[in-house]
């Protein structure tokens, strides 16, 4: 229900079991330089409990399209997507 105006990118990327591991490696070559080498926050914000207070289409959201400045939007693949949303939660 409701599902038909939901980004396709989203729906795609929510369908994906995201590895961990490889969310880990895409973190350290693209947010480690705002968020700190174990996303405990630097230029950006920390990223322990974000997986706790944003819901996974708002993280997408987040990343995709750089909502908040100075956050840039970033260009990924649904399956990067997943492993890094995977990452995320690892965090908790």
């Amino acid at each position: 229900m409701g599902s038909f105006n939901q980004d396709p990118f989203i729906s795609e990327t929510l369908s994906i079991n995201g590895e961990a591991l490889s969310g880990s490696r895409l973190f350290k070559i693209n947010c480690v330089g705002c968020h700190g080498i174990s996303a405990q926050g630097f230029v950006g914000p920390d990223l322990h409990e974000a997986t706790q207070e944003m819901s996974d289409k708002k993280i997408i959201n987040q990343v995709i399209r750089g909502l908040t400045p100075p956050m840039p939007s970033f260009e990924i693949e649904p399956k990067s997507m997943a492993d890094l949303l995977a990452y995320m939660h690892s965090l908790n």
